[in-house]
């Protein structure tokens, strides 16, 4: 009889690489990327052991595809929150196989995935290369005759030995919506986690995390991203959380590659928009 880990490798699509620069786990459900351990270190991208793998529901942890809008939108109330791409199935299209690099494409458009508040023709490839870097990336193309504008994020689930004993550079000087309280400000110094953090900073600039914890650094370099988002739910929003263990928030920070809010992108009748994320990680 197949097990359960089986059967749900086999109804979501997974697809396990392995070459000489690590190794990882993508979905077609969501084109969802959900590890990548380079060779020698600890996991960088986390799962949660609460993820629940049900049709229509998001997975949480991984590398998630918020499309076409973020959260619940640029007023609130659109739904399913962040977007219908992280909980649609996906078409694999390619699996380019090197000995240091493997490289997987999946695609999506409006015949397999579309909603009412989202009634625009368009053609969606993600890309995930697993190697000692992950590459994450999403082009989103307009095949319509009419302009539209969209939301998106990479968002990404950092491991960390514990979230309290880390700092995050690259975002001084950023201003930022703290959506924890409603109010805007600028960084003033690196980020730490000594509460619930949820922030969208308006910043297209490197990141870099510094786990002291596990003695490392996590740079995520962004390209085509105006957002930058970090969010972690601390304890209280952790037990609220039915996907979530209670205790799991010290193990994760989420840095999302983002255009999102007044960074939203609009595109025009045959236009394309791509933005990535490359991670990479060193000891301190």
């Amino acid at each position: 009889m197949e097990d359960r880990s089986g059967a749900r490798a086999r109804a979501f699509g997974e697809l396990s690489v392995t070459n000489t620069g690590g190794r990882g786990t993508v979905y077609d459900y969501g084109a969802q990327v959900t590890a990548w351990t380079p060779e020698g270190e600890r996991p960088v991208v986390w799962l949660s052991e609460q993820a629940v793998f049900t049709p229509g529901t998001a997975i949480r942890g991984g590398v998630p595809i918020c499309f076409p809008w973020f959260g619940g939108g640029p007023n609130g109330d659109l739904t399913p929150a962040h977007g219908f791409a992280r909980i649609s199935p996906w078409r694999r299209m390619t699996v380019g196989e090197a000995a240091d690099a493997t490289t997987v494409t999946h695609h999506l458009d409006m015949t397999s995935a579309h909603a009412p508040q989202f009634p625009h023709a368009y053609r969606a490839r993600a890309t995930a290369r697993f190697s000692n870097t992950l590459t994450t990336s999403l082009r989103v193309e307009n095949t319509g005759d009419q302009a539209f504008t969209f939301e998106a994020a990479l968002h990404t689930y950092l491991a960390v030995g514990d979230a309290t004993h880390l700092s995050i550079d690259g975002l001084v000087g950023s201003e930022y919506l703290d959506q924890v309280t409603g109010e805007h400000a600028v960084q003033l110094g690196p980020v730490v986690i000594d509460g619930e953090v949820d922030r969208v900073y308006r910043s297209s600039s490197p990141v870099v995390v510094i786990d002291r914890s596990w003695g490392r650094r996590i740079t995520v370099v962004k390209s085509g991203s105006a957002s930058t988002v970090v969010w972690n739910p601390w304890v209280d929003k952790a037990k609220r959380l039915s996907d979530f263990g209670d205790d799991e928030w010290r193990g994760l920070v989420c840095v999302e590659t983002a255009n999102v809010k007044e960074d939203a992108v609009t595109l025009e009748p045959g236009q394309a928009h791509e933005m990535s994320a490359v991670l990479a990680v060193e000891r301190l």
